[in-house]
């Protein structure tokens, strides 16, 4: 622990202007993180085919009713793929 000496009006100059630095800073990377996350990169074949809704295919019946079908949606884009 650091002991700090001083008068009144000194301690409030000295902590006042590193309380400000610290909101500047933090506020300086909230801006840089909100420019970082704006760039997307693009969607791969897969994920552009799951997101259409006309190639979901879902459990009818089971434990896993109206989930999606990874594995018989998998093999659709691999046979909608080949030439």
């Amino acid at each position: 622990m650091v002991k700090v000496e001083g008068t009144l009006d000194e301690l409030r100059a000295l902590f006042s202007d590193a309380k400000r630095a610290a909101t500047t800073t933090t506020k300086a990377v909230k801006e840089t993180k909100e420019v970082a996350k704006k760039t997307k990169r693009k969607l791969s074949e897969w994920q552009r085919y799951i997101r259409n809704k006309s190639n979901h295919i879902k459990f009818k019946r089971g434990e896993r009713k109206g989930r999606l079908d990874l594995k018989s949606m998998s093999k659709a884009f691999k046979r909608s793929r080949r030439m």
